[in-house]
């Protein structure tokens, strides 16, 4: 059973959920998402999908075995992500979704099936607690976390008949042992929707950036939160990807959030979508 609460005066709404231990007993859970700006009017939903490094208090008691300096690390969450939405949200008059839970905990932006779901080893680093997860612990989380956020997700995006999706991620510049990554700024994109993105990459070259095309990696990926909430209902979208050195602090994230809104605001209103 869900509970919903607004905080304050409604700016910042969160989730919580009552689900069973692995006795029997009931136990309501810590928030799995946040939405801040539900009450503004645009049509962008910007997506935050891996928001957060929180480990839930019930999984491993709030750890996952490995050591802070790695929670802190990209496998975690997607450092900066978090605050450059909400400045980029502001800007755009948009609501935003943020998840509350570490990607390492479950993955929200994998589809249900997807073997990474849920991470034994990430970028060199194995995580403890997920090494004998079992299926009974994979649809704890899931209904927990994964679904609500979804739920929330879905509801956001149908307020309005022409919602487009701009999804907020970071990347490391530098994978270990692989080679450095250039770009500051990459747009990822499916071969099935590519209306928004590409003259958002021309907008943004225009601007003097240096543009990842599909960069650091590819943008399709089957039942992602893109293909799941914008591809699947042919809502125009776009997910950027800025690297993680260059918004890891608040300054970062009001310039970058300062130079993205405007140029994702004049290629909606030019692509008479």
């Amino acid at each position: 059973m869900a509970q919903n609460g607004w905080q304050g005066n409604g700016w910042m709404f969160a989730l919580s959920y009552c689900c069973m231990d692995q006795k029997g007993k009931r136990q309501m859970t810590e928030a799995a998402f946040q939405i801040v700006g539900a009450e503004r009017a645009g049509r962008w939903l910007v997506s935050c999908d891996h928001a957060s490094n929180r480990v839930p208090a019930w999984v491993g008691g709030g750890s996952l075995g490995i050591a802070p300096e790695d929670m802190a690390r990209h496998i975690a969450y997607d450092v900066g992500a978090a605050g450059l939405t909400r400045r980029l949200a502001e800007r755009l008059d948009a609501p935003a979704i943020l998840s509350d839970f570490s990607r390492l905990v479950i993955d929200p932006n994998r589809g249900e099936d997807d073997p990474t779901l849920l991470m034994r080893l990430y970028d060199g680093t194995i995580i403890p607690a997920n090494r004998h997860a079992d299926a009974a612990e994979l649809e704890r989380r899931l209904a927990a976390l994964y679904r609500p956020y979804h739920v929330a997700y879905a509801e956001l995006a149908a307020r309005r008949a022409d919602t487009a999706i701009c999804a907020v991620h970071s990347f490391t510049p530098c994978l270990r042992g692989r080679s450095p990554r250039p770009w500051p700024v990459g747009i990822l994109y499916s071969h099935r929707d590519m209306r928004l993105a590409l003259p958002l990459i021309a907008a943004l070259a225009a601007d003097g950036l240096d543009v990842g095309d599909n960069e650091p990696y590819s943008g399709h990926l089957d039942g992602d939160a893109i293909d799941r909430h914008a591809l699947a209902a042919g809502r125009p979208n776009v997910l950027i990807e800025v690297r993680n050195d260059l918004i890891s602090h608040e300054d970062g994230q009001i310039a970058w959030a300062d130079r993205l809104a405007p140029v994702l605001t004049q290629v909606l209103a030019e692509s008479g979508l």
